[in-house]
């Protein structure tokens, strides 16, 4: 009698003891009752493309890619989709049935996804968002962002150079607008914007606050901090007294895990509250 076979997949980088993916991927495989597994896969940036390359005989469907693999992984995969080749990263893999690897970036799937579910309604297209940041995430979420149709992004970074090299990066493949603002301009920046999303650590446990002055910020504007330690950071403390619409970051990371979860395990998982009641629990907040 053949043993059902045991679909793999996980996450992978370095280090990766405090990914909280398994949670997610987990609470979806008891939820489907699937035979399967997702494990956290520690790998040294000079053994990646070694550990990629036999993913496959190592009987793995796929993984997700973490720091600091997501661009390095871009370079290694056989075939990528549009989003990871414009964004230059990716961060997850699936493995074909001939072992050659195919890679996604589903970041900016999970902030959208995200959005629309903490702001139900929210139209892109009607003004102009302020990113802080210009970062891994920030990249993801300014390529996000002008995919949805959002006439002008400002990108406020404490480096100018390296929000001058994330527009310029970007500018080759979308339409809209990028602005680099200096970050000691960043209150004025938030005249007349509609979203305002902080992809930097600030605010984070554990680091400095995030100091910025919301009297510009419009009252129909969302605020968003992809930070989900803690959910409820200052800046959505703040900008929700004033009465913004907020939201958490958490619900980013659960809603990019949805696109690779079907692809390797073929079941289309939904971000419940179970589920992220489940994932804070995994928080020490």
């Amino acid at each position: 009698m053949n043993k059902e076979r045991i679909i793999k997949a996980g996450v992978m980088g370095w280090p990766v003891d405090h990914s909280l993916s398994p949670l997610v991927h987990g609470f979806w495989l008891d939820q489907f009752k699937i035979h399967g597994t997702y494990e956290r896969l520690a790998v040294d940036p000079k053994n990646l493309e070694h550990e990629l390359r036999t993913l496959g005989q190592n009987g793995f469907s796929g993984v997700n890619i973490t720091v600091p693999h997501k661009q390095a992984a871009l370079a290694i995969v056989d075939e990528a989709d549009e989003m990871a080749v414009r964004l230059g990263a990716i961060n997850t893999i699936v493995v074909k049935d001939d072992n050659k690897l195919f890679g996604l970036n589903t970041d900016g799937f999970g902030f959208i996804e995200n959005l629309k579910s903490g702001a139900p309604g929210f139209d892109f297209s009607k003004s102009p968002a302020v990113v802080l940041g210009a970062g891994g995430a920030a990249r993801s979420v300014v390529g996000a962002l002008l995919d949805a149709g959002t006439p002008e992004v400002r990108i406020i970074n404490r480096s100018i150079l390296r929000g001058e090299t994330l527009a310029m990066d970007l500018a080759p493949f979308w339409d809209g607008d990028i602005a680099i603002v200096p970050w000691d301009h960043r209150a004025a920046a938030l005249d007349g914007a509609g979203l305002l999303v902080n992809t930097t650590i600030l605010g984070m446990k554990g680091q400095p606050e995030l100091d910025i002055s919301l009297d510009a910020l419009g009252p129909n504007a969302v605020v968003n901090d992809i930070v989900y330690n803690p959910v409820l950071t200052k800046l959505l403390q703040t900008a929700g007294a004033r009465g913004n619409v907020v939201v958490d970051g958490i619900g980013m990371l659960l809603h990019q895990a949805r696109p690779g979860f079907k692809l390797w395990f073929g079941r289309d998982p939904a971000v419940s509250d179970a589920l992220r009641t489940h994932v804070l629990k995994g928080i020490k907040q």
